[in-house]
C-alpha cells in the first residue's frame, strides 16, 4: 500500500515486529513514557476491547497490538489531523482489522458507544494543567501537553463511565500529580492497584510514574519497585533494554 505523507511527516522504524509509525517534526512525537505504559500495561487479558485514550500518534496502541491479542483496540484523538496521521501509521503496519481511529472528544465519547464498553483503558494524557507551565507555539503540542480540551478529572470519569466492572484502568503521568490522580480516581471509582515510579537515574527524584486501576476494585494497592532508565555510565539499564526489545551494545 502506498502511503502518502503530508509536509514534515516521516516514518520512524520502531525496529521491533517490523512496526513503523509515523510522526510530524512540528508536532508532539512520542516519547519513553508511552513506550513504559505499553509495557506496563501487556498483562491485558487475551480477546478484550481497549481504548487508547489521547492516543496522538497512535503508538501505544501498535506497540499493544504486537504484546498482547486483543479483540480490537480504539484509538481516541481529538485532533483531527492528528487522527489522520495515526490512521496512515494502521495502514503502513497492516492493523486495520485490529486498530481503529476515532476523532472523538473523550468528553463525548458517550453518545457514539455505550457505557461499560471497554475491558481496559490505557492512556498517556496531557500532563500539565490549564494555564501552567511553558506554553508552546505549537496548538498540536499545547492540545497535547496541556489541559485544554479535557481536565483529569474529566479523563478519569469518563474512564469510569465507558470501563466494564472490574475494567483495568492504565495510566503514565508525572508524580507531582500524583495526589491529584489518585484523588480523582477514588472519586470516580477506580481504585488504585499497582503504582511504579519511573526514576531516569537511581539517584535522581522520579519523573514518570505508572498506575494501574480497576473500576470498583477492592482497597488494596502495590508499590512495586522503582523502574531505573538509566545506568550512571549513561547505558540503558537491563529493564529498559528489555522493554525496548533491544540487547546491551545495539
Amino acid at each position: 500500500m502506498d502511503i502518502i505523507l503530508n509536509e514534515n511527516e516521516r516514518i520512524d522504524d520502531l525496529e521491533w515486529k517490523d512496526l513503523k509509525i509515523i510522526q510530524n517534526s512540528e508536532w508532539f512525537c512520542f516519547g519513553i513514557d508511552s513506550v513504559l505504559i505499553s509495557d506496563f500495561a501487556k498483562d491485558i487479558k487475551k480477546g478484550s476491547i481497549v481504548a487508547d485514550f489521547g492516543s496522538g500518534t497512535g503508538i501505544i496502541s501498535i506497540l499493544l497490538s504486537k504484546k498482547i491479542e486483543p479483540k480490537k483496540i480504539l484509538e481516541f484523538e481529538i485532533q483531527k489531523d492528528v487522527a489522520e496521521m495515526a490512521q496512515k501509521s494502521i495502514e503502513l503496519n497492516n492493523l486495520e482489522n485490529i486498530i481503529e481511529v476515532k476523532n472523538i472528544n473523550l468528553k463525548e465519547i458517550g453518545k457514539h458507544f455505550e457505557k461499560n464498553y471497554f475491558d481496559a483503558i490505557v492512556t498517556n494524557p496531557p500532563y500539565k494543567k490549564l494555564n501552567t507551565g511553558l506554553i508552546n507555539d505549537s496548538e498540536n503540542k499545547l492540545i497535547s501537553r496541556h489541559e485544554i480540551m479535557c481536565s483529569l478529572d474529566e479523563w478519569i470519569k469518563t474512564s469510569f463511565d465507558m470501563l466494564k466492572d472490574k475494567g483495568e484502568f492504565y495510566m503514565v503521568h508525572r508524580p507531582d500529580r500524583l495526589v491529584d490522580i489518585i484523588n480523582c480516581m477514588r472519586q470516580n471509582k477506580i481504585e488504585p492497584k499497582i503504582i511504579r515510579f519511573v526514576y531516569p537515574k537511581i539517584n535522581k527524584k522520579p519523573n514518570l510514574v505508572l498506575i494501574k486501576g480497576v473500576k470498583n476494585g477492592r482497597s488494596s494497592v502495590t508499590i512495586k519497585e522503582p523502574l531505573v532508565v538509566y545506568e550512571e555510565n549513561g547505558e540503558y539499564t537491563n529493564e529498559i533494554l528489555e522493554i525496548y526489545h533491544k540487547k546491551k551494545g545495539n
